[in-house]
């Protein structure tokens, strides 16, 4: 195993006292935050339900598609007890979060990195959000590690119990920070991509140690390791991987006409837009990138980058189609050429995994991208169930869209035992 890099010398005599004791079965800890020590066995590590209202569920057999599981998971989801039970409020981060240490402690955040090359190749995410805190402390739970940095984006609009919580917990955490200027985010419309760029200019000027960006929301869940995802970004060797593909024709309104924000909500004002400022295609993709610092970097401080930022400010949905632009921007790093031949589908990229519904359908179906939602839909993507769960593990991507522990927390807790034991594994 790998012991913490700077050991005191109470560590040291520490670790020669345990003298015969089979040292790869324990973890020796320092907190750099208050150098306190805690020795833990490595299933002090890993999420049970010994206790919890989820211990009624298999996870090992729902892995793998027991229809005797799933519908026992199915059943205790809509048990009013288990509904009763299984939610966090607000308030509970606000109170648990008073006492930091005890707070990581019992919510078993690993609080140290797992390998050298973890340490070596941190990662910074940007992580906007408006509601559910449970679900956005279990997000950053998952994804935790102390070489990493996380930059947190809480829409201003956000109710006072949301925001206080969300801070709360990002204060116990000297890597994880709020946003230095928080906007009030409208759906569709240019504040979704300003709350990224917010975020980009923090996570930039924080740290010059970081090799690649990850932006998510509070209904993310990762189906891969922080190791994975580690391996899988070296392999990029300093390329991106988002969705960019030539704009669909019935979605070209989006970018030929001016947009503005009227009441909350993106209205188009029937006015036609300038053409972009320099010649090179719009192109669309997703909302969600993986990219490297040197794209940040374009981004933040190339001129030519700056001036297609103005022309998208009055667009609709801006944040399918800017990040998919810049992308095949010549000189942008990790950049492809506009040609059609470097289009990158979303089912291809390792950015996220999302069920729209009408890509979805049986199994012979040569129309069908993937098999049917096995949860509920909103605004046409799946809200993912826990009978998704074997589709989900198989496929390659980081991050998959959306999961909502309201309705089904099975989903995300067997997601979060699988993971935690994978990278458990990987360092016994």
């Amino acid at each position: 195993m790998r012991w913490h890099t700077r050991r005191p010398q109470k560590l040291l005599q520490l670790t020669a006292a345990l003298g015969s004791l089979c040292i790869l079965f324990l973890l020796i800890q320092l907190d750099e935050e208050d150098n306190h020590m805690y020795i833990f066995g490595y299933s002090e590590l890993e999420y049970t339900a010994d206790d919890g209202p989820e211990k009624g569920c298999n996870c090992t057999a729902i892995f793998k598609g027991d229809p005797g599981a799933l519908d026992q998971a199915k059943l205790l989801t809509i048990t009013r007890d288990f509904k009763n039970s299984i939610h966090l409020p607000d308030e509970y981060y606000i109170n648990a979060t008073q006492d930091c240490r005890s707070f990581k402690l019992s919510r078993k955040y690993i609080r140290f990195p797992l390998s050298k090359e973890e340490e070596e190749f941190p990662i910074a995410y940007s992580m906007v959000v408006h509601h559910k805190v449970q679900n956005f402390e279990r997000l950053l739970r998952a994804i935790y590690a102390p070489q990493n940095i996380y930059c947190v984006h809480v829409d201003k609009k956000s109710q006072a119990s949301v925001s206080t919580a969300i801070q709360a917990i990002v204060s116990c955490f000297p890597n994880v920070f709020l946003v230095s200027k928080a906007v009030s985010v409208t759906y569709a419309a240019w504040p979704c991509v300003q709350a990224e760029l917010n975020c980009m200019a923090d996570l930039y000027n924080s740290s010059t140690e970081w090799k690649y960006f990850i932006n998510l929301c509070g209904q993310d869940f990762p189906l891969k390791t922080n190791f994975e995802m580690v391996k899988m970004l070296q392999g990029l060797r300093g390329g991106n991987s988002l969705e960019s593909e030539a704009l669909p024709s019935d979605k070209k309104w989006r970018i030929n006409y001016v947009h503005q924000i009227v009441n909350g909500t993106i209205k188009n004002t029937g006015k036609v837009k300038d053409p972009p400022p320099f010649d090179l295609p719009i192109m669309s993709g997703s909302a969600y990138i993986v990219v490297s610092r040197g794209y940040i970097r374009s981004v933040l401080e190339d001129g030519k980058i700056q001036s297609l930022i103005e022309w998208f400010k009055d667009t609709y949905s801006p944040d399918e189609n800017i990040w998919a632009t810049i992308q095949r921007v010549p000189g942008v790093p990790g950049s492809r050429w506009p040609h059609r031949k470097h289009d990158m589908t979303d089912m291809n990229a390792f950015a996220r995994l999302v069920k729209w519904d009408s890509h979805e359908g049986s199994q012979d179906s040569m129309n069908a991208v993937y098999p049917a939602c096995q949860g509920h839909h909103m605004r046409n993507i799946c809200v993912y169930g826990t009978g998704d769960l074997q589709w989900l593990i198989e496929q390659h991507h980081f991050f998959a869209n959306k999961f909502d522990t309201d309705i089904d927390p099975i989903a995300v807790y067997c997601l979060e035992k699988y993971l935690r034991k994978k990278a458990i594994d990987a360092i016994t």
